[in-house]
């Protein structure tokens, strides 16, 4: 049996992640809380390591959550896992379960409403347009790989009182849509046909779908490419989530790079443990409604505008950032991490080319009931241009898209509303 250590922290949602997974996999583990005791955190140190979850198997290191590999230095795979796990349909059944390749009789039928994207504009529209008894299908290519799937921590939700991941929220939406009849399918919608005014067209590598309307839920894709020195140094300094390590930068020096709330909100909850912050902005404003107004009350936090990340280095761990000014000079600057919020989201609709009137960014034009300029047709969350981007912002679209579906498919006058 293999000797497993796992390093955690309080708070760490990745941490329990990866506790509850080698539970399922029957395997024992010694854990390790840093938070707890702060002796761990030397451990750790010495390592240069600056992040947890830290998970060693017998000696190898294994830093963040990377079930995958982990599986593999294991020498198990997904297929024991599901022979030895037990039948579970309950509400903590993953979310992930319910999506299932197409089949011929799927593009066979006429679906009264399609979502293409399974976050919570999606979900969310599934919800009232199943309950609705329209025949409702959810496409989503990768549903544990959307923006709220990957969020670290949600204590905001209305009416959910109990801190939980992105992840854990997001499930939870799908096992209500799934219990009001919606199917769910792994796919990606490869282009739209939106020509003809009663059937619209999705074209999947698999086939075609056919559906009455449609909701464009695709969400936001961060760029390719990330900062040059950012993957070396993931869990050696460079963290995105101040919840899971912050206390690893106790009276150290620690940079910021961002220009959304979530930066500022992380820049404040690091100043609480760091010596000296520095927040590095982008551009020479933040986005939507953020303010740095509470920062500027804090003596160990500075702002830079106008500063652009270009590069992390170090030796082994987070030495030094290159900066570049907004006068366009690059400098080194000492640091022992760095936390990255960066932005520049891009809404995923290039596949709809000209089907529906877009604006010059990407993002599909709607007017206040989310219909596009094709009838029967709408779209919300990230991929409509919204003042600030928010879980439940976008669940609310899904509403709203879900009602105006109905009104379409069922030719009312007026959206009917679903009180009860």
């Amino acid at each position: 049996m293999a000797e497993i250590i796992i390093y955690s922290s309080t708070g760490c949602p990745y941490c329990e992640k990866m506790k509850k997974e080698f539970k399922e996999w029957g395997y024992d583990y010694e854990e390790r809380n840093v938070t707890e005791n702060p002796a761990y955190f030397e451990d750790l140190h010495k390592e240069g390591m600056f992040s947890t979850p830290v998970v060693y198997i017998n000696g190898e290191a294994f830093i963040g959550y990377r079930p995958k590999k982990m599986k593999k230095a294991l020498g198990i795979t997904d297929e024991m896992i599901a022979a030895n796990k037990p039948t579970n349909t309950s509400e903590e059944q993953s979310s992930e379960n319910f999506f299932q390749e197409p089949t011929k009789e799927m593009f066979d039928d006429v679906y009264d409403f399609v979502t293409i994207g399974a976050g919570p504009a999606g979900a969310s529209a599934a919800v009232y347009a199943s309950r609705a008894r329209l025949k409702t299908l959810i496409i989503d290519k990768a549903p544990a790989s959307g923006t709220l799937a990957i969020t670290h921590k949600i204590a905001n939700y209305p009416g959910v009182p109990e801190e939980l991941t992105g992840q854990e929220l997001l499930r939870k939406m799908h096992v209500q849509a799934h219990n009001f009849g919606t199917t769910f399918v792994r796919s990606n919608v490869l282009s739209v046909d939106f020509s003809n005014e009663d059937i619209k067209l999705l074209e999947l590598p698999e086939g075609t779908i056919k559906a009455k309307s449609v909701f464009i839920a695709v969400g936001a894709k961060a760029p390719g490419s990330k900062i040059k020195g950012e993957e070396e140094y993931t869990g050696r300094g460079v963290s995105y989530c101040s919840t899971c390590d912050a206390a690893f930068f106790k009276d150290r020096i620690v940079g910021v790079v961002g220009d959304t709330e979530e930066a500022v909100h992380e820049t404040q909850a690091l100043a609480k443990f760091a010596k000296e912050v520095m927040l590095f902005v982008p551009t020479n404003k933040l986005k939507g409604e953020a303010n740095t107004d509470e920062l500027e009350k804090l003596d160990n936090v500075k702002i830079y505008w106008n500063h652009r990340l270009k590069e992390i280095i170090g030796n082994k761990k987070v030495e030094k950032l290159i900066i570049r000014d907004a006068d366009k000079h690059e400098g080194e600057w000492a640091v022992d991490g760095v936390f990255l919020y960066l932005a520049g989201l891009k809404p995923g609709t290039d596949f709809l080319k000209d089907a529906v009137k877009r604006d010059e960014e990407g993002y599909i034009m709607v007017d206040e009931a989310l219909r596009t300029s094709v009838d029967g047709v709408f779209a919300g969350g990230d991929a409509r241009r919204t003042l600030i981007k928010q879980a439940v912002i976008s669940a609310a679209d899904g509403c709203i898209a879900a009602l105006g579906a109905d009104q379409h498919v069922n030719k009312r006058k007026t959206m009917k509303a679903q009180y009860s």
